[in-house]
């Protein structure tokens, strides 16, 4: 087998504009990440109390997140069949518009209840928007040139991350917090109107049946899991019998979930893909990245904004090299690959992830700003590195047609890594905080104590409340912070050495000269 595919699979006229197409799928990617990235610099300005935000706690915070990051993995192997099946333009179609729906209903919520569901909404339509994307894009690129259109796509999310932060930061300098959600709106237009006129409809001719009770199963159980993990940093106690009697019944839940989807003949998650190891190791470099990264970008703000005291907008400009480093390197990845192999490239980029969440842990109230932004530019550096061959081995392992499927799965490891990356993350953030900022909160009426354990926003809000006599608080909620950040940037440096390790074991590393078409084959016909 050659690595190069005949021009007859892909029409001519759709070859000519394939680059056009791609800056179309990007566009749409753009929306669904910028929705994250803007809520991340968003975050203390929502947990701030009406009218200025909505005065989340921060576990409604977390679940302002989780519901977006849970409804989207949990849907994501239906709507890669459903656009397998339907056709992936018209599903691209609908999931953007129900996306700008979600958006504008967000940006009136007037409680953080409210938020929730609508992230869950937007959700909806981001999870039939996402492997469409990837899915679209391998049917309109020969094979040889898939690499470098999945480098592209990658540094999209590296364009969404740099953008989001400074337009959220932008717009809450100016306007209400739901301007945040609203500047979809437009985007969702534009968006649409591209993509009538220019992607091309493509579907499995042999599309899988749809999975109801494999998708309500892996739900449930996900939700279940990520509730009692959230609950358990809320008390600051795991070993309360109702966080462990959740988290017992998530992970029975999602045994059977495991369990049902392979023994079915029409599974959404099809389980003989992972007895390729190259594949299940691609998957859980991914899913740990993810979750190493989504806990740190969700205790950065609160460092940069409550403790350091930037603005929204400032906090913004501050993950500019994060971004950069991924727009300059992901496109660039492939090269990085081809000279030293997958393996290496990908465990280097989660040694220096690790090496990056390290340098947190040593961060101080008065560290300087310019080693962030090494830290910063060094993290984007690495998971530019990570993603980019993690994506090619993922795509390439299935056959052209399995796109939509292979695009699912990749994006649905993703999602659930950084879930929990949040959930498990963000309680041991929340449960060191309050064990650390506790024993302060003596001088407090009893009924306060609680709330002002809650977070550092909670604290910092109060004491904002108690005018002089709550300054005395203000020392004591930032040396708390910066303890349980430090100990959450240490939970998340040994998540990323577990990634680097199974990589080290499994990717393949640098093929001969020559047999670069070999290794592909090999993996097809390891996924066949």
């Amino acid at each position: 087998m050659t690595t190069s595919v005949p021009s007859s699979r892909i029409p001519e006229a759709v070859h000519r504009r394939r680059w056009a197409i791609l800056g179309v799928l990007m566009l749409s990617l753009l929306i669904v990440v910028l929705d994250n990235s803007i809520l991340n610099v968003a975050i203390k300005t929502i947990s701030t109390p009406a009218p200025t935000g909505l005065g989340a706690t921060q576990s409604q915070i977390e679940w302002a997140i989780n519901a977006y990051t849970l409804v989207f993995a949990g849907l994501l192997f239906t709507a890669g069949l459903v656009g397998d099946r339907l056709g992936r333009k018209k599903v691209l179609l609908a999931g953007i518009a129900v996306f700008g729906v979600g958006s504008a209903l967000a940006a009136e919520s007037s409680t953080p209840g409210q938020l929730i569901a609508f992230r869950a909404l937007m959700a909806l339509g981001a999870a039939f928007v996402m492997p469409a994307t990837l899915a679209v894009l391998m049917n309109v690129f020969e094979r040889e040139e898939q690499p470098k259109a999945i480098g592209i796509w990658a540094g999209g999310v590296g364009l969404a991350i740099a953008i989001g932060p400074i337009t959220g930061g932008a717009l809450l300098d100016h306007f209400w917090w739901g301007s945040v959600f609203l500047v979809n709106v437009p985007i969702v237009i534009v968006a649409l109107a591209l993509m009538l006129w220019l992607v091309p409809d493509s579907r499995d001719p042999s599309p899988g049946r749809l999975d109801p009770v494999g998708v309500v199963l892996s739900v449930v159980g996900l939700v279940l899991l990520v509730y009692g993990i959230i609950k358990g940093g809320q008390l600051a106690d795991f070993t309360d019998a109702t966080v462990l009697a959740t988290i017992a019944a998530g992970l029975v839940v999602l045994t059977a979930f495991v369990v049902f989807e392979k023994r079915s003949d029409h599974p959404s998650l099809d389980v003989g893909y992972f007895r390729n190891k190259v594949f299940s190791a691609a998957m859980a470099a991914i899913a740990l990245v993810f979750f190493a990264l989504m806990g740190v970008t969700f205790f950065s703000v609160f460092y940069t904004q409550s403790v350091r005291g930037y603005s929204p907008l400032q906090s913004g400009l501050l993950m500019l090299p994060l971004a950069a480093a991924q727009m300059i390197f992901a496109p660039r990845a492939r090269l990085v690959v081809e000279r030293f192999g997958n393996r290496a490239t990908t465990t280097a980029g989660l040694v220096l992830i690790a090496a990056t969440l390290a340098a947190f842990a040593t961060f101080e109230a008065d560290t300087p700003i310019w080693l962030l932004e090494i830290v910063f530019f060094l993290m984007g550096t690495g998971m530019a590195h990570i993603m980019t061959p993690t994506s090619v081995v993922i795509m390439q392992a299935l056959p052209r047609e399995k796109a939509g499927s292979a695009s699912a799965l990749s994006n649905t490891f993703r999602q659930v890594g950084g879930a929990l990356g949040i959930a498990v993350l963000g309680s041991v953030l929340s449960a060191a905080y309050r064990n650390g900022v506790e024993g302060k909160l003596g001088p407090l009426p009893a009924a306060l104590r609680d709330k002002a354990g809650e977070s550092i926003e909670a604290t910092l809000g109060i004491a904002e409340k108690l005018g002089p006599r709550g300054q005395a608080l203000v020392d004591p909620a930032d040396a708390a912070f910066l303890h349980a950040m430090h100990v959450t940037a240490l939970c998340g440096v040994g998540v990323a050495l577990v990634g680097a390790v199974v990589t080290a074991l499994f990717l393949p590393g640098k093929p001969p000269a020559g047999q670069q078409g070999k290794r592909e084959a090999e993996l097809v016909a390891a996924a066949d």
